[in-house]
């Protein structure tokens, strides 16, 4: 039996929870979710559907909101949303099991709803129907789905052929596929085409995914190494992974990573002091995970889009875990490789090669008792800031002029964490409001 998948995908889902709380109709009210206390540079983490039709476009800058349009800005509030989705997952759970469901993010979801169709007497479309009006009827949020008869195609449909329908419900099969998408342009709405990849295959005169299987695939190989084969699947409607074959996937190896968009343009300085601050953190999740690592990696990216990124991949020559040591290694490799000409917006560091802690180094020149000492001091700051909360012991780096650590630990995703937002901003200007959570 040929397997049936549903992509759910809540619409506008940060915009529509502000939307439900406020008892405001997601579809219809001008809303953005966003921080303007970050300045008119401030992302949008998202946008409703009805200033979409007036141009704004999703995850724009709050500067670039048309001056003539009314709006209202909502603080982000990560820990509602996260309430509100695992609300939603417990509703899909009403009419599935489990080991069906693929959580793909926060607002998006695959569930594999082959066994169903005969359980329930419906059709796959019905079924689709039954769960987004439950969605929308408990909670007040709108959801699309795309139907497919893989997990690509069920992300297609709900991509681009639900946007065409009235019911916002789309259906793909392979020859439906070939039929309405395989000449479909811009590429890049296809689901794992970026921008730069579609510029690499316009050099082979590609444009769209029929386009793919047209060009030798020894070529496509050499140009994408084994990424190729998974734009060569798809350029033929393939998929052979299951939400079996991804909730059974252990990777052979592991990374550990933290990032963060600056609060302001950073200079050289600032931004080295932010790095201290990040390599800190990390090293205590080290600590608590019970791992050492024996690689670094550092990634830059300064405020001028114009200079690429710097930063780097070094290789250790020891398995290590140790604060000490690796502050050393982070500031050595930012010294050599960051540019001190350019303000800096984004930063991210990385471990590498993480295994168990009994892999660690040590040799004639380690100092036992200093690393004994170390970590055991590590070990009651996690305990104590486990107790008290992240903020219950800080350094007094953390309370320099740039600093971001005090604020990071009251955030959610780089963003505000609350439940209630006393607070709005009407076109620019602060409004009181009693809009807290509604169950």
């Amino acid at each position: 039996m040929d397997k049936i998948y549903l992509c759910i995908d809540l619409k506008s889902f940060y915009a529509s929870c502000e939307c439900a709380d406020r008892g405001l109709n997601s579809l219809t009210a001008r809303l953005v979710v966003a921080d303007p206390s970050r300045g008119k540079g401030a992302l949008c983490l998202a946008v409703s559907p009805a200033l979409k039709e007036l141009g704004v476009k999703n995850r724009c800058r709050i500067f670039e909101i048309p001056k003539n349009v009314t709006y209202i800005c909502a603080i982000p509030r990560m820990k509602r949303y996260m309430e509100v989705s695992a609300k939603i997952y417990s509703i899909y759970r009403k009419y599935v099991a489990e080991e069906d469901i693929y959580v793909y993010s926060i607002d998006e979801c695959f569930i594999d709803v082959t066994s169903y169709l005969k359980l329930y007497r419906m059709d796959v479309k019905s079924l689709a129907k039954v769960m987004i009006d439950d969605v929308f009827k408990t909670t007040g949020i709108c959801a699309t789905a795309g139907i497919g008869t893989n997990l690509f195609l069920a992300k297609l449909a709900l991509d681009i052929t639900a946007k065409h329908v009235d019911d916002h419900i789309g259906y793909l099969d392979d020859e439906l596929f070939k039929r309405d998408l395989w000449f479909h342009k811009p590429i890049t709405d296809v689901w794992n085409i970026s921008r730069g990849t579609a510029k690499r295959l316009l050099k082979y005169g590609v444009s769209d995914l029929h386009g793919i299987t047209m060009v030798n695939e020894d070529l496509l190989y050499k140009e994408f190494g084994i990424n190729a084969e998974i734009l060569i699947d798809h350029a033929n409607g393939i998929e052979p992974v299951t939400i079996k074959d991804i909730k059974n996937y252990k990777s052979k190896s592991n990374s550990l990573s933290t990032s963060q968009i600056l609060f302001e343009d950073y200079d050289y300085e600032s931004t080295l002091l932010v790095l201290k601050e990040m390599v800190d953190l990390s090293t205590l999740e080290l600590i608590e995970k019970k791992v050492v690592i024996s690689s670094i990696s550092l990634y830059i990216g300064y405020s001028d889009d114009l200079r690429s990124p710097t930063g780097g991949t070094r290789r250790l020559n020891e398995f290590t875990q140790s604060r000490e040591r690796l502050m050393e290694y982070f500031i050595t490799l930012f010294k050599e490789t960051t540019d001190p000409n350019y303000t800096i917006r984004r930063i991210g560091l990385g471990y590498g090669n993480v295994v168990d802690e009994k892999y660690e180094t040590i040799d004639l020149f380690t100092d036992e008792e200093k690393l004994k000492k170390e970590k055991e001091l590590q070990k009651s700051l996690i305990e104590i800031k486990k107790k008290y909360g992240k903020n219950s012991i800080i350094k007094g780096m953390d309370l320099e002029k740039n600093a971001t650590t005090i604020k990071r630990n009251q955030l959610v995703g780089g963003h505000n964490a609350g439940l209630e937002c006393p607070e709005d901003y009407e076109n620019g200007k602060k409004v009181k409001n009693e809009y807290g959570p509604k169950s």
